[in-house]
């Protein structure tokens, strides 16, 4: 089976990534327990897409998030550096207007400078192996003024919630991850990385030093993920 450990090395996660597409907006559902389609909407509503703007969804996968954010009739550009989960997308999205799928690295993105209305990723900057450069290049590619929303897991701020969401990986997700995949030993490495990942307060500190200001966190489901959003200075 193919995994990804913390060193997140790009060709290990594509790998593992390309491996889990087919499967991975079903298991999402089921380990979110119907969570996700509501974080989605959150997300939607925060990029706040509109006709006629350009709008660049990182770690895109299947296409799921830019095919909500297309709906608007904005022009979405799902970016994802699995060619698997492109694959899978191009295919499930067949049908959504204003919407393209391109192979990218979040690192080392292939778009000019002050390109996008608002930029916006999903459950994927804790995916990258360094996340503050992935956080430099959203910000070249956005316009002034423009926005960046993440949402992302994150860390419950009550001890109970936290308790309770550490036993729930421990000892509710593996056998979800079985039924609902087809490779389980890769969700081995979503706990790792969530757990691993900072709290809400560092990873706003982190996107401004990338230059955003406006910064602000919603937790949702008691904190068991965040949504970050923040503007690009006019000048």
């Amino acid at each position: 089976m193919t995994r990804a450990d913390l060193g997140k090395q790009p060709d290990q996660v594509s790998a593992m990534f390309d491996r889990v597409a087919a499967s991975y907006d079903r298991t999402n559902t089921v380990l979110s327990v119907g969570n996700a389609p509501l974080w989605r909407a959150a997300t939607t509503r925060a990029v706040d897409p509109r006709p006629g703007q350009r709008i660049l969804d990182v770690a895109a996968g299947t296409g799921t998030s830019s095919a909500s954010l297309a709906r608007s009739g904005a022009s979405v550009v799902a970016a994802d550096f699995s060619p698997g989960m492109i694959e899978v997308g191009r295919k499930r999205q067949a049908g959504v207007q204003n919407l393209v799928f391109v192979e990218a690295d979040a690192t080392k993105l292939p778009f000019g400078d002050d390109e996008f209305d608002a930029v916006t990723i999903s459950f994927g900057l804790r995916n990258v192996n360094e996340p503050k450069t992935a956080l430099a290049e959203f910000f070249r590619v956005t316009k002034p003024g423009g926005r960046l929303v993440i949402c992302e897991f994150s860390t419950p701020p009550a001890p109970l919630v936290r308790t309770g969401y550490g036993l729930y990986q421990r000892y509710v997700m593996p056998p979800l991850v079985k039924l609902s995949s087809s490779n389980d030993t890769a969700y081995d490495y979503l706990n790792e990385s969530i757990n691993a990942w900072p709290d809400q307060r560092t990873l706003a500190g982190w996107i401004r030093e990338a230059g955003y200001t406006d910064v602000a966190w919603r937790n949702l489901t008691l904190g068991v993920v965040a949504l970050h959003r923040a503007r690009k200075p006019l000048s």
